[in-house]
């Protein structure tokens, strides 16, 4: 935040965050609302820090962050792999 980057890219050996990890329903989350993903269960050792830190970013600045492969860096940032973590749009306040 203090940065004031335009996003938080976060580099691992795995290609996306997925629901069900491990499991025969398993599904990787491309696109997704910080809202939609905050009460999904990631495991503490693994996942579940970083989708934490990306939610925590997302929502405090009102940018996007990603979560994927090292190898496949250029492609998450024009979100084309990985999964990308958006705070919902914020509606206006009146003054």
């Amino acid at each position: 935040r203090q940065l004031k980057a335009d996003m938080l890219l976060m580099l691992t050996d795995v290609d996306a965050v997925y629901a069900g990890f491990g499991t025969p329903q398993a599904r990787a989350l491309r696109h997704v609302a910080t809202t939609e993903i905050s009460g999904r269960n990631f495991p503490a050792g693994s996942m579940g820090p970083k989708v934490g830190a990306a939610i925590e970013f997302a929502d405090a600045t009102g940018k996007p962050a990603a979560i994927g492969k090292l190898e496949d860096a250029l492609a998450i940032v024009r979100c084309e792999r990985g999964t990308w973590l958006e705070a919902p749009a914020k509606e206006p306040q009146n003054s």
